[in-house]
């Protein structure tokens, strides 16, 4: 393992460069969920509101019927899309072909 050394003045200034980065990237984010990430549904919140399982929401999103978005591990999907899909979420609980979440 190799050693950088920075004059004193260097060091500073690359800290507080750093330091104001992320100050601006703290300021994104939160503008960001405020404005668009509080109104998402999280995949349980679409469990809950189709009454339906994990395993059927995810087959959704496979099938392409449910758009969505990944960030960091976590899907997301916009409420407009959720409440598209109710008259076909129902129409396939009428053919079975939908498990109803028991619990």
């Amino acid at each position: 393992m190799g050693f950088i050394v920075f004059e004193e003045e260097a060091f500073n200034y690359l800290d507080a460069q750093l330091e104001n980065f992320v100050k601006r990237m703290d300021r994104i984010r939160e503008r960001s969920e405020d404005k668009t990430m509080n109104k998402w549904l999280d995949t349980q919140d679409v469990c809950q509101t189709l009454n339906i399982c994990p395993r059927t929401v995810q087959t959704l999103r496979d099938n392409g019927t449910l758009a969505y978005m990944q960030i960091s591990h976590k899907t997301y999907y916009k409420p407009e899309d959720v409440m598209a899909i109710v008259a076909v979420v129902e129409d396939k609980k009428k053919d079975m072909r939908f498990r109803k979440c028991t619990g």
